[in-house]
């Protein structure tokens, strides 16, 4: 619940010069005020959920990170060796938790920013909060999330859909959908996934909609991780990585075009950079071979209570869930100060700074193949180096 009453912050000493403020309580904002705590910089987090981990909280049951548990710890503390090679859902929310507790990190609650200003002073930047609450802080490092606000296609003739359509990020567990003809729409990671959960949770049929060929690779192979080989390229050459990804997809991946589902025509690596991970199998390959995945065409409207592909083609199921991803949502917020992309994107992240923008940070907006973790942890240090100077 969002604290709404005009007395000061608990937890904020309003004598101390200009805290680094840090919106956001998830993994980019705890490493961040961790790292910035070695530093001996204060930080202070303000998260407008009530618990830190808030996104996470939310996720579906079965996931976990597609990254390995030691590549994935934030600065000052690894994940624990119990929590497996995988880390569930569930531990990823404990670890942070943890994390949060174990670096005494000072953060504060039900504190939503709506917008921020260059300080009136020229010292820094003023933080427009609920309750209308303004604070001055020397810098402000912002982790709001990269999957942050739901986006749902403004499908034509939606409204005509009797059945029941929800957000992938509204999506829980297979239970609800049991015996159930169900389309999910999106072949990204979080589509793919909640397909196999459906197939394995008993629904009766499941469709997966598929507007791009989304390049598959193995979550691990020969107990080497698809991670530590998007490490070892991601500084090379997209073209050379282009070039290389090709034969060893041909290899570990089996052609599924006789299943609607055929390979990408575009590169690899040429798709991360364009903001398309590819998808790690879990369980994919197997359900679509099977047949008890369908792949079909993308959607492209409703009509008369039915499903419009791009092929022409008219299905009914009875639920629709729409992996069709997020926004970062950062328009309201800095959009005014010049530091976004034409995609609502940051122009820099980790230690840098916009030129007109100095002294406002951003750590979580991008999605390598190397891990999302690991480059929040990098991008925590490289901030922290920066304030510390």
């Amino acid at each position: 619940m969002a604290d709404t009453s005009q007395t000061p912050l608990p937890g904020i000493d309003r004598t101390e010069d200009r805290p680094v403020y840090i919106v956001g309580g998830g993994p980019g904002g705890l490493a961040t005020a961790a790292a910035l705590r070695a530093k001996g910089v204060r930080a202070v987090v303000l998260e407008k959920a009530d618990q830190v981990g808030a996104s996470w909280r939310r996720h579906y049951d079965r996931l976990h990170l597609h990254t390995t548990r030691k590549l994935s710890g934030l600065p000052g503390l690894p994940m624990p060796r119990r929590f497996g090679r995988w880390v569930s859902r569930d531990n990823v929310v404990r670890y942070l938790e943890k994390y949060a507790e174990f670096h005494e990190l000072e953060i504060i609650t039900g504190v939503e920013i709506s917008r921020i200003d260059p300080a009136p002073d020229g010292r820094g930047w003023l933080l427009h909060g609920s309750g209308g609450r303004e604070l001055t802080g020397s810098a402000v490092v912002i982790a709001t999330g990269y999957n942050h606000t739901p986006r749902l296609p403004e499908w034509p003739g939606l409204s005509s859909y009797a059945g029941e359509l929800v957000h992938a990020s509204d999506y829980r567990n297979a239970k609800p959908y049991a015996g159930k003809d169900v389309l999910v729409v999106g072949v990204g990671n979080t589509g793919a996934e909640i397909a196999v959960d459906l197939v394995e949770g008993g629904a009766s049929r499941v469709r997966l909609a598929v507007r791009t060929a989304p390049h598959i690779v193995r979550r691990s192979t020969a107990g080497w991780p698809a991670q530590r080989t998007g490490i070892l390229v991601r500084r090379l050459p997209v073209g050379l990585v282009d070039r290389l990804a090709a034969p060893m997809a041909k290899l570990s991946v089996p052609d599924l075009s006789s299943y609607g589902l055929p390979r990408p025509d575009t590169g690899l690596y040429s798709r991360v950079r364009e903001g398309s991970i590819p998808v790690q199998d879990v369980g994919l390959i197997d359900a679509v071979r099977k047949g008890v995945v369908e792949p079909v065409a993308a959607v492209e409207s409703f009509e008369d209570g039915k499903v419009v592909l791009a092929d022409g083609s008219s299905i009914a199921p009875e639920a629709v869930i729409a992996a069709t991803g997020y926004a970062r949502a950062l328009e309201p917020l800095v959009g005014h100060l010049g530091v976004l992309d034409d995609h609502g994107r940051p122009v820099v992240h980790g230690g840098q700074t916009s030129a007109s923008a100095p002294g406002l940070y951003f750590n979580g907006f991008v999605n390598p193949i190397s891990g999302m973790f690991r480059e929040m942890a990098l991008d925590a240090e490289r901030i922290a180096r920066a304030l510390a100077r």
